[in-house]
């Protein structure tokens, strides 16, 4: 089943949900030009994820995707937490900030029921998560007003669960992809293959639609997934270039040079292991580094460094998120590049049925 047929779109392309470079405004774009625009909720509160559902619900053309994490809150600990902050200290002394100001927290909050209630009356037509699944009368929920359910999986072992659990489709995440790792089973990297190797395992084994992630960057890309069998192809790094994202002008300068050739899973930035463009503070303390803590912890003693450092015009501390094929990054209107993803794929009117 191709995802035309699976959420109602008029091509088999969903624009990867990137928090931190979009809001609804490149969902709009993607979903204008006949894809799956996703926005990315995580670090929304609960008055910006109702205005931007409020521009969803009035304006999207077609089905959009709400993407959320579905993580497990770690208590802090202390010990480790002191450790992290040591080996940050240096940085801070140089930018002229006070350590001992950070204040605790996580900054990113796995969905819950109060989210969902806040959600439900604006029945979004997909709603995605990252790092497994939410219970299952939460799943049932959002099926029970006709919604469709995916999630992200980085091993065949995780596809699996993820439909033994109700989802309608698996994302089949390749190490190549860009971004955080949506692992839930194990965060062991060595378990993890490219997209190409993974989808097509992923295909033969599961009963439901595969959505190939990772690498995919132009229509080739999303014409060789589906030749493997893929339902559709999930694009990121490709629309960050796109005037709908919003970029910084650190992050696209970075983009279009060739610092973009070496990318790196690092956990500096949140504590989860997440592919970006390496930068000063990923070459100097990891880029996997021992000290920080497990994610999102990580990232309420890391994101002042950032603000301090672009606001002075470096990107030394700053997630430059990007996947390992950059290539087919365009700064031309979404809508457009949405349409040249899809160029080479079959209309579904000329598939036999």
């Amino acid at each position: 089943m191709r995802l035309e047929q699976l959420l109602g779109t008029q091509l088999p392309i969903i624009q990867a949900p990137m928090a931190g470079v979009q809001n609804s405004a490149l969902t709009l774009a993607v979903c204008g030009a006949g894809g799956l625009g996703s926005l990315p909720c995580a670090m929304l509160g609960a008055e910006a994820l109702q205005q931007e559902l409020r521009l969803l619900s009035e304006q999207a053309q077609g089905p959009w995707n709400l993407n959320f994490f579905a993580h497990s809150t770690r208590p802090e600990d202390a010990v480790r937490t002191q450790r992290w902050r040591t080996a940050l200290a240096p940085y801070y002394t140089e930018l002229g900030l006070d350590i001992n100001t950070v204040q605790p927290g996580a900054g990113r909050r796995p969905f819950d029921r109060e989210t969902l209630e806040l959600i439900a009356p604006f029945r979004p037509p997909v709603v995605s998560f990252h790092f497994g699944l939410p219970d299952a009368d939460v799943v049932d929920r959002i099926k029970g007003w006709g919604g469709k359910v995916l999630s992200t999986a980085t091993t065949l072992a995780e596809g699996k669960w993820l439909q033994a659990q109700g989802a309608d489709a698996v994302i089949a995440q390749g190490l190549e992809a860009g971004g955080h790792r949506g692992h839930f089973l194990s965060t062991d990297l060595s378990l993890q293959m490219g997209t190409f190797a993974l989808l097509p395992q992923m295909v033969a084994a599961l009963d439901i639609p595969v959505i190939a992630a990772g690498g995919i960057a132009d229509a080739s890309g999303v014409a060789a997934a589906m030749a493997l069998g893929a339902a559709g192809a999930q694009v990121g790094t490709a629309y960050l270039l796109c005037p709908e994202a919003t970029t910084t002008d650190l992050h696209r300068t970075a983009l279009k040079s060739k610092r973009a050739q070496h990318t790196a899973l690092t956990n500096v930035f949140s504590g989860g292991a997440a592919r970006g463009i390496v930068n000063r503070i990923m070459h100097e303390l990891g880029p996997m580094s021992e000290l920080a803590p497990p994610f999102p912890l990580a990232g309420s003693a890391s994101a002042p460094l950032r603000s301090a450092a672009e606001k002075a015009g470096s990107s030394d501390f700053s997630p430059l998120w990007s996947g390992q094929n950059n290539s087919g990054c365009k700064a031309i209107p979404a809508a457009d590049l949405t349409r040249e993803m899809a160029a080479k794929v079959p209309p579904m009117a000329s598939i036999k049925q």
